[in-house]
């Protein structure tokens, strides 16, 4: 284990010739750019429920037409009595509509109008899901209209309705955070590793898993402490989940590394713990988020990023 080159005490370097006036106006921009992608209209505030069909067909509250799986395939088609059709490209217009998503990722197969909202359904378009490893295709913008996404999680297929009306998204008000503090800018020691390493890690929801691929680690120095954590992702785009001692934040959050942002010194990756953010788990207990690498814990108050915001 190494010493990182600073501690959340030390002065923080200055990135550049930024002065802290431009970086702490540069979160500011940065977080009113997430909000903005937060209040889309089938976003992770939109979800309204976590739903996992069985091998009988069935119907789901809240969902047009019959759903069931059979050998590793979603399948879903119109039910008598519909008042409501699955519109979208990949849906069929009588069905049955066959849908299968990989481990850990999942797609939006269609939307629909619910009786008694005025509106025409179709559409098509692209959003991204907030779980890593993820590729969801939102089908529309519309207001009115709810999303049906389709999601694989421990080999279970599930279907989580977004439906812009939902009370998280018309009630979001904004995510509290901690004001902008440059002794959070971190240059840590950095080791890459030769080759990833699959790791399996909990879930937001009970009895689910993610496997992810740790690809290095860094070591953070808080006082006399130095703590080891791992890093997932991808080398051009390096993620930490972590969780640590602050009070009012969630349990765990995550720090998205962008390319060129994280290069220190030679050696060292630069984390700027004040964008570390909730995933979507936080917002929504139909989040299916995985959870830290185990010992990705830092044993002191972060007291940066964004808050709990529930």
């Amino acid at each position: 284990m190494t010493e990182a080159l600073r501690t959340a005490t030390d002065p923080a370097p200055s990135p550049g010739t930024a002065s802290a006036g431009d970086a702490a106006r540069e979160l500011a921009a940065w977080r009113a750019d997430r909000e903005r992608d937060l209040r889309t209209p089938h976003g992770w505030l939109s979800l309204t429920g976590l739903l996992w069909p069985t091998s009988e067909p069935r119907r789901l509250p809240g969902l047009p037409g019959e759903w069931w799986v059979v050998d590793r395939t979603l399948y879903t088609r119109p039910a008598p009595g519909d008042t409501a059709l699955l519109a979208g490209e990949r849906v069929a217009e009588h069905g049955p509509t066959l849908v299968a998503v990989d481990e850990g990722r999942s797609r939006v197969l269609g939307t629909f109008l619910p009786e008694g909202r005025a509106g025409s359904g179709g559409g098509s378009g692209k959003g991204s899901d907030g779980d890593p490893g993820t590729d969801t295709d939102l089908v529309t913008d519309s207001e009115l209209e709810v999303a049906v996404e389709v999601v694989l999680r421990t080999g279970r297929y599930g279907l989580r309705p977004r439906d812009p009306r939902a009370a998280t998204r018309t009630g979001f008000t904004g995510v509290p955070a901690f004001e902008h503090d440059p002794a959070w800018v971190l240059d840590t020691r950095v080791s890459w590793y030769d080759e990833p390493e699959r790791v399996t890690v909990g879930a937001a929801q009970p009895r689910l898993v993610h496997h992810v691929q740790v690809i290095g680690e860094v070591d953070v120095v808080h006082g006399s402490t130095v703590t080891t954590l791992a890093l997932t992702g991808t080398l051009d785009e390096p993620t930490l989940l972590f969780s640590d001692e602050a009070d009012d934040v969630a349990p765990w959050r995550v720090l998205r590394i962008t390319p060129g942002a994280g290069e220190g010194e030679a050696g060292t990756l630069r984390l700027d713990l004040n964008r570390a953010v909730n995933l979507p788990y936080a917002f929504t207990e139909f989040g299916t988020c995985p959870a830290p690498v185990p010992g990705n814990h830092l044993p002191f108050a972060v007291t940066a990023g964004e808050k709990a915001p529930r």
